[in-house]
């Protein structure tokens, strides 16, 4: 597959938790963490998932590796429909699409090395390597810039940073051609973070990986990301490319989003307004009817209650769900009319 081809392609991905009570576990609602996504990724690009926490952000990264079953919509990776898939059928799969886990250790056994843990997918998958098992673990621990010798340590040895390297020395194990990073570097100190992130680009160069980032740090996703999509409450509002997402927001939430990011020019500062957003992110449970962020939005009148906005297109490659959008002169509303 070549660069800028499509490797994965999401269509109305829905996925509802059941709640259950009493003695008979009757259904008396869903929490909805992802309701209605649709996007694809390209081939060699990076697109990042941003948003508050609970907005369906890690829950979509594993819908995306199937370690979570869709409740609807479908998942098709490099033109298969991997949506409903049996273990046995996805196991396969699996060499292609990894994850990296937020929490650093939390994901590694703490009984086992560092040998085992970056050598079990070769296990797992029953693959062959050319000069044993230990030879290429050893090579993947300095490509991610560990040593060789760390091979018969174990996880509680190591710094956060380097149990993320750990982490994603073993994600890297079978050269996968996706992989979901969910958090990488958010428990990780802010002197670490930009190692790790510089450290993923480059593999990234190196080995022609595609990459979907889940993150709220809207600072670290403008170093990395080809593409922007910006979450609320289970629903995408606004997709576009970097540049334009940064420099032009068109969605109320992403606009307050960008005003909360430090800084450094204080003239800059100066002259930007911060948006404060009234209020908590309304429950899953039960969102808000039509536009879901009208509760605590600015610019929010009646139409936003009654009718959902639909994810259009303002501007070449910018979509935006908003009847009234800021930074262009078409509202959505008209558009979609």
């Amino acid at each position: 597959m070549k660069d800028g081809e499509e490797l994965l392609s999401v269509d109305g991905l829905v996925k509802h938790f059941p709640i259950r009570k009493g003695l008979l576990q009757r259904q008396v609602g869903a929490v909805q963490a992802v309701d209605g996504l649709t996007f694809s990724v390209r081939q060699g690009e990076t697109l990042s998932l941003v948003g508050e926490s609970g907005c369906g952000k890690t829950t979509t990264g594993r819908l995306l590796t199937r370690l979570e079953t869709p409740t609807a919509g479908k998942i098709v990776f490099e033109g298969r429909d991997i949506s409903h898939l049996s273990e046995g059928r996805m196991r396969p799969m699996r060499r292609d699409v990894q994850m990296i886990f937020q929490d650093p250790y939390g994901s590694l056994n703490p009984r086992h090395t560092v040998g085992k843990i970056v050598g079990a997918p070769f296990k797992l998958q029953n693959v062959k390597t050319e000069h044993g098992v230990k030879k290429a673990v050893q090579e993947l621990l300095e490509l991610v810039g560990l040593s060789p010798e760390h091979y018969n340590r174990y996880p509680h040895e190591f710094s956060g940073g380097q149990r993320q390297r750990i982490g994603i020395a073993r994600t890297l194990a079978l050269r996968p051609k996706l992989i979901v990073a969910d958090e990488p570097v958010s428990a990780l100190d802010v002197s670490i973070q930009a190692q790790v992130v510089n450290l993923l680009e480059d593999l990234q160069d190196e080995f022609d990986l595609t990459y979907v980032m889940i993150a709220h740090d809207l600072s670290v996703v403008r170093h990395v990301s080809d593409r922007v999509a910006v979450m609320y409450l289970g629903k995408i509002v606004e997709l576009a490319d970097r540049v334009s997402l940064y420099e032009r927001p068109m969605h109320p939430y992403t606009v307050a989003l960008l005003s909360a990011v430090p800084v450094p020019d204080t003239k800059r500062k100066a002259k930007r307004e911060r948006i404060r957003l009234q209020g908590d992110v309304p429950s899953p449970i039960n969102p808000p009817p039509a536009c879901r962020f009208h509760t605590r939005c600015w610019k929010a009148q009646e139409i936003c209650k009654t009718q959902e906005p639909p994810l259009v297109e303002l501007a070449p490659g910018h979509q935006t769900a908003c009847h009234f959008p800021e930074n262009v002169e078409t509202p959505a509303a008209k558009v979609a009319d």
